[in-house]
């Protein structure tokens, strides 16, 4: 097992994975639109969308929904089987139904997924039976959301994960030792003010993830090593998000066959022998985030980037 447990999680992040023995240091696999494994396609179309999109969907009803399901999931695995396939970095997206009464939240991409409890209900249930294992939950996007919605999902977060929760804390200061010291599990990073006072809210500043916007490796890869270059030596983690975003015309260039099909699987090759490139440390990559995480040996090929931070007779 590596033992290497008193190095910042910024630079030396570490968990007990069952799929890989020998721990998992920094860098840390993360999936991308977690959540979208699922979405409802009877639902309305979510208000992350753009007027002429919901027009679209109303003129075209399912038939619209089937193509927007295509290019609104980037995940086919479960919360669950992506922590078992050694995911610990989550990307979410939360929204209220327009309409709807109560403060329920649901997953959003385009189209509405599972409530938001249900999801975090499942994965407390794996870090409560894998007690060395933690996770980062990034709530990055809000919408349809007033302050009652916001305090109702910082009450869930607290509610669900309670003692599991990871207080704020400078980040160099986060090893895995001081978090099995805690019993801490989660870490959770709330991209709103609404959280600015809370404890075990996390500022979405501690975790920047700057977003390349293109369908080019090209110009991702470029923009993945300028943005690596900028990361601040201490101070904040940081997501290296590895994805292609489709345009309107790459939609309709491949309005059948969908992200996976059209986009992502022919990339994949290029994206990953960046990904194998990269080195540990300080001045390396920190999370790395894809689409579809099944599709190539994603997680292990990040987690095995750790090894370079080890002496050879650490591991075993």
């Amino acid at each position: 097992y590596i033992l290497t447990t008193n190095e910042p999680l910024q630079s030396s992040f570490g968990t007990s994975s069952s799929r890989s023995p020998s721990g998992c240091f920094d860098p840390h696999p993360g999936s991308h639109d977690s959540f979208s494994f699922w979405v409802d396609e009877e639902a309305p179309v979510g208000p992350d969308q753009k007027a002429f999109v919901k027009h679209l969907a109303t003129i075209f009803r399912l038939l619209a929904k089937k193509v927007m399901k295509k290019w609104s999931m980037t995940q086919n695995l479960t919360f669950r089987e992506q922590l078992d396939g050694g995911i610990r970095y989550f990307d979410l997206r939360v929204s209220s139904k327009p309409g709807e009464e109560g403060h329920e939240l649901y997953f959003i991409h385009g189209l509405f997924g599972h409530k938001v409890r249900d999801g975090l209900l499942d994965i407390n249930a794996f870090l409560s039976a894998h007690r060395k294992e933690v996770v980062f939950l990034d709530f990055n996007h809000h919408y349809a959301m007033d302050e009652e919605h916001h305090r109702y999902l910082i009450n869930m977060l607290q509610e669900v994960f309670g003692s599991k929760l990871c207080k704020i804390n400078a980040v160099e200061e986060i090893t895995l030792d001081y978090l099995w010291e805690k019993k801490y599990q989660v870490l959770v990073f709330y991209h709103h003010s609404s959280a600015e006072g809370c404890p075990v809210m996390w500022p979405g500043n501690k975790i920047p993830a700057p977003w390349a916007n293109t369908t080019d490796t090209t110009k991702l890869i470029q923009f993945l090593e300028t943005t690596l270059g900028e990361r601040a030596k201490y101070g904040s983690f940081h997501v290296s998000q590895a994805i292609l975003t489709p345009r309107v015309k790459t939609v309709v260039g491949g309005l059948v066959r969908g992200l996976r099909n059209y986009l992502v699987e022919r990339n994949l090759p290029i994206i990953m022998t960046w990904v194998e490139a990269q080195k540990p440390g300080v001045n390396g990559v920190n999370i790395i985030t894809s689409d579809f995480v099944e599709l190539v040996d994603f997680a292990n090929t990040v987690i095995r980037l750790n090894d370079l931070l080890l002496p050879k007779q650490a591991v075993r």
